[in-house]
């Protein structure tokens, strides 16, 4: 599942700290059972436009990875949780609004990897016989 959760109306002054958007990527992956595999990378970004500054950042977890960004002048965030291990979206969602004070949060859930079956034990027999094809037509002929 990719959850993105877009947060409108956010407090400025929680979308500019570098330091609660690295705690949140540090502490976050546990809370949603998933496993932390990087220490969070964090940093301010400047770009042409000065209104479109903003805090970004990311973690990579076994499962796949979490990322923000924030604009304190726009007072908005965008926040993805990507993962193959099922979580509750609901609780994500209600915890980046509380995180940020966003007034408003839309989300929308893409279902990744549509062509195997999302329980790990149906999909590996599946990816076997993928690979044993792979094997079979890098063989010399």
């Amino acid at each position: 599942m990719h959850l993105t959760i877009d947060g409108y109306g956010g407090d400025p002054q929680l979308l500019a700290d570098e330091a609660l958007v690295r705690g949140i990527l540090d502490r976050y992956p546990a809370e949603i059972g998933m496993t932390k595999i990087s220490e969070p990378h964090v940093l301010r970004y400047v770009g042409s436009k000065p209104e479109d500054w903003g805090v970004s950042g990311f973690v990579l977890i076994a499962e796949s990875h979490i990322s923000i960004h924030t604009f304190p002048e726009h007072r908005y965030v965008w926040v993805d949780i990507f993962s193959c291990k099922g979580f509750d979206a609901s609780r994500s969602v209600g915890d980046v609004g509380r995180f940020f004070g966003c007034d408003d949060v839309r989300t929308r859930v893409l279902e990744r990897g549509l062509e195997f079956p999302h329980e790990v034990a149906a999909a590996v027999p599946l990816a076997q016989a993928e690979r044993q094809m792979v094997a079979a037509s890098e063989l010399p002929r």
